[in-house]
């Protein structure tokens, strides 16, 4: 059985000014983060950024979102900013809105999973008397998925992503930094993230999966599909993760995944390479089927952006063929996803960039937080299947925020 943590990191570059030798520098930044309007957070497998304040934003207007993005940074260059970037997050109907912003400062340092000091324990969640509300309700989500499995044995579309929502209300303000704490030293080898969502709003997560980074020419897709929950004895982890690779319907689901990126980054790369079999992912909480995808690009110009644009969204969080499956989620999902689903990272003004599924997340304000979470839904689908899927997948930001088993 061949596993892997996450995208070798060996395929991202750190900026310049990047310091990777001094121990507890990212983890220290991980500390500094104060939830707040202006402030921001994002840790991959390469980097670790803090951004504080605001220079300048990315109007929401007509244009592409690339373009938009584009013209911001090269306006802050133009200003007398040495090496502008980008970071927040972008919804999952990219046209209609994004919360991304030139910060007025950037620190930043290697990755969490590279310092020692990642390793010592989170602050203990503190006992708070949460109220849970479901939306749609357990019964509801399962005959969702049963019209879904309705309409794909009739042959009207491959896959659809089903997601729903947890709304957690506590009666005092949240942690947030706390939680953040949590969730990136839960998987310190993943993508954390804390940035603003618009309202005063904050969006907050862990996710596993990168959708591209590109580096110079270089870029880089690891996209995530086929899931199953982990055990905590060790034995069936094994058993569950070796089932995984060899799981037809597993598989079948990560082949639609892969061949839509294949198809979308072929336009824009030479020697893309596409491994034939996908491997195994690990978090705290889930094994994932992933496959790393590598490609050079033909047009240097290109940025990482315009390319992340081109790919998502992918039929891991959104279906096949994409315009059908985004109308049956439309049809069955009894909520706006907003940023859910979308891509959350940075870009910088020479087109680098590192841009995250928003899975594993939340919207979180003073006092709530709305939990979201998806499963790929496919012919031989099950609800309880489904359903318990995504409660297992719930579970990463439940026991962030201390809410009990």
């Amino acid at each position: 059985m061949t596993t892997a943590h996450h995208a070798p990191a060996t395929a991202h570059h750190a900026p310049a000014g990047t310091d990777h030798t001094v121990i507890g520098a990212a983890s220290g930044l991980l500390g500094q983060y104060r939830a707040g309007s202006d402030e921001a957070f994002f840790a991959s497998p390469s980097r670790t950024l803090l951004a504080e304040g605001v220079r300048a934003r990315v109007p929401q207007d007509a244009r592409p979102l690339p373009v938009r993005v584009a013209e911001t940074l090269a306006r802050a260059r133009r200003d007398g900013v040495e090496h502008p970037l980008v970071i927040g997050a972008v919804a999952f109907d990219h046209d209609s809105r994004a919360e991304l912003a030139v910060p007025a400062q950037v620190r930043r340092c290697g990755a969490l999973r590279d310092d020692p000091l990642i390793a010592l324990p989170a602050p203990a969640a503190e006992r708070v008397d949460w109220q849970v509300r479901p939306i749609p309700e357990p019964t509801e989500y399962g005959a969702g998925v049963a019209e879904a499995v309705r309409r794909l044995q009739g042959g009207e579309l491959s896959k659809v992503v089903l997601s729903r929502t947890l709304e957690l209300s506590a009666a005092g303000p949240l942690d947030l930094p706390a939680i953040l704490q949590r969730l990136a030293r839960r998987d310190p080898g993943g993508y954390a993230f804390a940035v603003p969502a618009g309202g005063g709003r904050t969006l907050i997560g862990a996710s596993p999966e990168l959708l591209l980074s590109r580096h110079g020419t270089a870029v880089l897709a690891n996209p995530l599909a086929g899931s199953v929950p982990r055990s905590a004895d060790l034995g069936e982890d094994v058993r569950r993760a070796a089932a995984l690779l060899e799981s037809p319907k597993d598989l079948n689901e990560h082949a639609f995944v892969v061949d839509a990126i294949r198809t979308a980054l072929a336009p824009y790369c030479r020697d893309l390479d596409v491994p034939e079999r996908p491997t195994l992912v690990r978090t705290a909480a889930m094994w994932h089927l992933a496959t790393t995808i590598t490609g050079v690009l033909v047009d240097p110009s290109v940025s990482a952006l315009e390319l992340a644009t081109a790919m998502h969204p992918t039929p891991a969080v959104c279906g096949a063929p994409t315009p059908l499956a985004r109308t049956v989620i439309g049809e069955i999902e009894p909520f706006d996803r907003g940023l859910y689903a979308g891509m959350v990272g940075w870009g910088d003004a020479d087109g680098d960039g590192e841009w995250v599924v928003t899975i594993r997340c939340a919207e979180a304000d003073e006092r709530t937080l709305r939990l979201y979470a998806g499963a790929g839904v496919v012919a031989e689908s099950r609800p309880e299947s489904e359903l318990a899927e995504t409660s297992a997948k719930f579970r990463t930001f439940l026991d962030a925020a201390g809410v009990p088993r």
